[in-house]
């Protein structure tokens, strides 16, 4: 039994050390794109993230906590970049919704989360998370998905919406070549809106409670998607970041950041499992758009 905890707890180890390390990589593009910002934001200063640590629970007991990455800059209007890790044990009602939580209430979770709202509306805001969660059972979930701000690029026949796809669809292919037809079709299914009968964006991959019975494997390909995300999701911001746009692009843009605030609100079980499980509301609700508009 003691090889056995012992073993678990060197997967949570490596788990959450990654979720950090991926983390700083990320924050470091992200500045570096702020850095490289063109004559559109000459009179505007580079942003840089502002990291804030929270503890989980009341502080009567250690109940782990994680880091909030902020950066309002110039390139990103806003972007988030979290991470944490996080146990304890699930409430009465939640606990039903999770797997192995019904037979032992207690349960460890750690991961990263990603939004990123441009401020060019050619740009496309994005989305990533990757976590993974024990309980009496142990699993990974996550995915990244891409979303164009602007009518015009939001087309699954678009160049940035082939290239995002593209670097999904290599991160999966690597490990099964079902994956990504799996995630994707799920991506599609899941970030949509019901109410309005139509998707939030161009979509990318999405995964849950996976667990192949191969450990390694699974965190290997979760390592996998983060590096995905790093390599292609930088790169469309930086293709868009200097394109000159106008007063009806920003009104487009800000109508559709509507409907992603109405997603997050609505329907994103991220936002429901972190406030019910005593996570930093602020860090949860940093998903919402800096500025948004309904017609």
């Amino acid at each position: 039994m003691g090889n056995i905890v012992t073993d678990l707890e060197n997967k949570k180890n490596n788990a959450a050390a990654w979720f950090s390390d991926l983390r700083d990589q990320l924050c470091a593009a992200f500045e570096q794109i702020e850095d490289q910002a063109g004559a559109l934001y000459s009179e505007m200063p580079a942003g840089r993230f502002e990291k804030t640590p929270w503890k989980r629970g009341d502080g009567t007991s250690d109940q782990g906590g994680g880091t909030m990455g902020m950066l309002h800059g110039r390139v990103f209007e806003k972007a988030g970049i979290h991470t944490s890790t996080v146990y304890g044990e699930f409430s009465e009602e939640f606990r039903k919704q999770i797997p192995g939580a019904s037979e032992d209430p207690r349960f460890w979770a750690s991961g990263i989360s990603l939004i990123a709202h441009p401020r060019n509306p050619h740009a496309p805001a994005a989305h990533m998370n990757t976590r993974m969660i024990v309980t009496t059972k142990c699993w990974f979930g996550g995915g990244g998905d891409l979303n164009p701000m602007h009518p015009a690029y939001r087309r699954d026949d678009h160049e940035d919406t082939i290239a995002f796809h593209a670097a999904m669809k290599s991160a999966c292919d690597a490990h099964d070549p079902e994956y990504f037809p799996k995630f994707k079709k799920w991506c599609d299914d899941y970030f949509y809106l019901p109410h309005r009968d139509e998707p939030r964006g161009v979509g990318g991959i999405f995964y849950d409670r996976h667990d192949s019975g191969d450990w390694n494997a699974d965190f290997a390909f979760t390592k996998d998607v983060g590096k995905a995300f790093l390599q292609s999701y930088p790169a469309l911001v930086r293709k868009r970041m200097d394109q000159p746009w106008t007063d009806d692009d920003r009104e487009k843009q800000l109508i559709q950041r509507g409907r992603y605030a109405e997603f997050n609100l609505l329907y994103d079980r991220g936002t429901t499992f972190g406030l019910k499980t005593g996570g930093n509301v602020k860090s949860i609700l940093s998903s919402l758009p800096p500025e948004a508009k309904w017609p």
